[in-house]
């Protein structure tokens, strides 16, 4: 499972021959962090949080880099959109290629604000077509920026996605979507689950591990 603490995503493996708590950042892996069986989760999170600074180093030096802003320009769904701040402005409006955004501290406030909108738009539509292919019914949709999934399902029908999801590729949200939605027919992670996923998207593994090993990047 991927989790997020101070703005870096990373994934936890427990390992029985762990004597104490271990971080790498590698450009396969994104960053893992290795705990003693027996260590509480919190341990991961505030090693995390105690090696910021290097993690976020390493993060550069593999090529790792977060998602954006990058300069002049944002990521979504597998392209880019060119930043224009404009003084006085307070709310972002999209022009083509283009982003129009409050100047100075505000933008990045405001840009997660439009990204939340659009991820509704993105993602409402997709979630309706892969449940009516799957003859399955949800109850609502939450967007949010949850601090530990990219996704979920609850066994009343809700689901929730991170907006941080527009910062990956395309194909990326669209699996996402699948592994939710499959959810709504097989609550846990069975081979009939996978098996659902895989019939569906078929490239599945592919962009699981796109997602463990970039998840650190998407970061406004």
């Amino acid at each position: 499972m991927t989790q997020l603490a101070d703005g870096i995503y990373y994934t936890v493996r427990r390992s029985d021959r762990a004597r104490r708590v271990r971080i790498t950042v590698e450009a396969s892996r994104g960053v893992e962090v290795v705990l003693p069986r027996r260590a509480a989760e919190r341990d991961a999170a505030a090693a995390v949080r105690e090696l910021r600074p290097w993690i976020e180093r390493r993060l550069r030096d593999v090529g790792l880099q977060r998602a954006g802003p990058r300069g002049d320009t944002v990521p979504y769904l597998g392209g880019d959109l060119r930043l224009v701040p404009e003084d006085g402005r307070t709310r972002v409006v999209q022009r083509d290629h283009t982003l129009l955004t409050p100047a100075g501290e505000a933008r990045t406030a405001a840009l997660e604000r439009w990204y939340r909108r659009m991820a509704k738009l993105e993602i409402e539509p997709r979630v309706e077509r892969a449940a009516a292919q799957l003859g399955s019914s949800y109850t609502r949709i939450s967007i949010r920026g949850q601090k530990t999934r990219w996704g979920s399902c609850t066994a009343a029908g809700a689901l929730s996605f991170n907006w941080r999801l527009l910062l990956a590729p395309e194909a990326v949200l669209d699996y996402v979507v699948w592994h939710e939605v499959c959810h709504l027919q097989a609550m846990n992670h069975s081979p009939r689950f996978w098996s659902l996923v895989a019939a569906h998207c078929p490239d599945y593994r592919e962009h699981a591990a796109w997602l463990r090993r970039h998840g650190g990047t998407l970061v406004l």
